[in-house]
């Protein structure tokens, strides 16, 4: 299958799309390198370099194209806060902008605590109702904190400027950043710190083939947690990372940044069936 992926030069995207090429599917990259990177783009693939927002690219880069994985948004939780018309811009009108191209080539395919969290449920609002009209199938992926890289080395560009906890813990330890901030200590967990599910990125990736497969399949809309349903504290990873490491970091307790949980890690439900790895099932 020819397969669109949207922000497919980024962290996640770049593993999907390795993935992809691993299925026998040929991907197409629609990336705008905002956050992308070039060197993440594997020789031989084509790429689109542009916005989603840009209808009149999306009409060209949709011809011929099977299905589409859509990874271009914002995505630190603290910046949305900050300035949220940015992920409003991003995010929700964006969307709209590649759901309405979708419908012209003519294909089939909770509770936030931050804005961002906001801007990723009214996406998925928003293709509930295409798929309601006729218009679309769609999977839609819900995760936690990604982490880790692709083990075959293929995926090249470090993620910049990166939000993360993990990617943030490697640059102390590598020496391209001088500390670690841990925002918030009083939080009703065991130390104190914030709680968070995360999952490797090469697990996701395959999520996402194995979701496309689904809507192949059954020719239904789905929509996945993916996680592992056990957590991690931000002061946990901080003492393993240098246990393993052997490395002291220059560590930084700062008060609590806004929209930032306590815990959030995925919940199970009575419910529920498996698909792969560590994927959850939520039918409606």
């Amino acid at each position: 299958m020819k397969i669109l992926v949207t922000g497919g030069a980024g962290y996640i995207g770049a593993h999907v799309v390795h993935e992809l090429i691993s299925a026998g599917h040929n991907p197409v990259i629609y990336d705008n390198l905002y956050s992308g990177q070039r060197v993440n783009i594997p020789p031989g693939v084509p790429f689109i370099e542009g916005d989603i927002s840009d209808a009149g690219l999306l009409d060209k880069a949709l011809a011929g194209t099977d299905a589409v994985m859509h990874l271009a948004a914002l995505k630190a939780a603290g910046e949305s806060m900050t300035h949220p018309e940015k992920y409003a811009e991003k995010n929700i009108a964006g969307t709209i902008v590649l759901l309405n191209a979708m419908c012209r080539a003519g294909q089939t395919p909770a509770e936030p605590l931050n804005f961002y969290g906001f801007t990723k449920l009214k996406m998925e609002e928003i293709c509930r109702w295409y798929s309601a009209l006729g218009k679309i199938r769609f999977a839609a992926l819900r995760y936690f904190n990604v982490t880790g890289y692709d083990i075959h080395g293929r995926v090249k560009g470090l993620e910049i400027n990166p939000n993360n906890l993990f990617p943030i813990i490697m640059e102390v330890l590598a020496g391209t950043r001088t500390h670690l901030d841990i925002f918030g200590t009083d939080y009703d967990t065991p130390d104190g710190t914030c709680i968070r599910d995360y999952i490797h990125v090469s697990d996701l990736a395959a999520g996402h083939l194995q979701a496309l497969d689904y809507i192949l399949r059954t020719d239904e809309d789905i929509i996945l947690n993916l996680g592992t349903s056990s957590g991690l504290s931000v002061k946990e990873a901080a003492q393993k990372a240098q246990e393993i490491s052997g490395i002291k970091m220059d560590v930084r307790l700062k008060p609590r940044r806004p929209g930032d949980g306590a815990k959030l890690t995925l919940r199970l439900y009575s419910r529920q069936r498996k698909i792969g790895l560590a994927a959850k099932i939520f039918r409606r």
